[in-house]
């Protein structure tokens, strides 16, 4: 084969990379989890032997943070086994993997950026199986292996924080309550694929390790929610600003999900665009709504329960599972 293979190619960050591939004009096959389960160490083996890419990229993950929590021995096999399996298969062909993971290998209490040096420390279920995920790589494929964090993803494939908050922008007159307390870095998915492409047409020697794919700067899921409302035409000032702790979750949430981008520039690539640049090129195909005044109104829908709201303005919901 030699082009790219795509595990969890069914998700919404999955189907942004086949479609940059696909742009770009790179051969790849797309794998969903119907068409195989990274559980399953035999046939991940036999599947990379069949095609031997020259590299993998793994866009499926347990991402569901609450559910991690109650079954965390479901979630380590999914983010971590799966990934030691798929790594191992990698080894035995001689491909590249460049393995997609989170912030939430941090402990999310921080006051700067997390570079990608910085020593890991999850406090849920769901960062200790993605670490475990992460360390599965380093340790199978130290030369070959690329770990690539992200956050707070958005895109036109799949439900995340971005859409839902634009859907109650455009919803009628209605309050959206949001935490003000959790800082991150809104990240497009077509952003991080390009970023993927880049370090697979890379030499593996200047690629080995640790990467952050995140947007820059920094923002909180308050300041993001009034900046989707604006976009969408929409009054700012319905979105409501409310502790983190006010939400009803299972998982706790970092309040600090900052990442550093240093390695980049090491490699010689540009550092990665600001969250508000991105998203203001962004907006229309995440979320169907147009410029304001070219928009036409849309029927008022029924008011969605405020847990639900909430909920969804959070966070990203299963970002990468395919």
């Amino acid at each position: 084969m030699n082009g790219w293979l795509i595990t969890g190619a069914g998700g919404m960050l999955g189907r942004e990379v086949r479609a940059h591939l696909a742009a770009a004009s790179v051969p790849a096959l797309p794998l969903t989890q119907a068409d195989l389960d990274l559980t399953d160490g035999e046939a991940v083996a036999r599947a990379v032997r069949r095609t031997r890419p020259a590299v993998v990229v793994n866009c499926a993950a347990w991402t569901d943070v609450d559910t991690a929590e109650l079954h965390e021995a479901a979630a380590l096999r999914v983010n971590g086994d799966a990934v030691r399996n798929l790594a191992r298969a990698c080894a035995a062909t001689g491909s590249r993997l460049l393995h997609v993971s989170s912030d939430q290998v941090f402990p999310g209490r921080a006051s700067a950026p997390y570079d990608e040096t910085a020593r890991p420390g999850p406090r849920t279920a769901y960062g200790r199986t993605r670490l475990a995920g992460e360390r599965a790589v380093l340790e199978e494929l130290p030369r070959t292996g690329t770990v690539v964090r992200t956050s707070w993803l958005y895109g036109a494939h799949g439900p995340n924080a971005v859409r839902a908050m634009a859907a109650r922008a455009t919803a009628g007159e209605g309050t959206l309550a949001v935490a003000h307390d959790e800082h991150g870095q809104p990240t497009w998915t077509r952003d991080v694929a390009e970023r993927l492409l880049a370090l697979g047409r890379l030499p593996a020697s200047q690629t080995a390790g640790i990467f952050h794919a995140t947007c820059g700067g920094r923002t909180t899921w308050y300041d993001l929610a009034r900046e989707v409302f604006r976009l969408a035409g929409a009054d700012p000032d319905r979105v409501v600003p409310v502790d983190g702790a006010h939400f009803a979750a299972v998982a706790q949430r970092p309040t600090w999900s900052v990442l550093g981008h240093a390695r980049w520039e090491e490699t010689g690539l540009s550092a990665p665009r600001h969250w508000r640049d991105a998203l203001a090129v962004a907006f229309r195909s995440v979320t169907a709504v147009g410029p304001p005044a070219r928009r036409r109104p849309l029927p008022r829908r029924p008011t969605t329960p405020r847990g639900t709201a909430v909920a969804a303005a959070r966070g990203p919901v299963r970002a990468l599972s395919g």
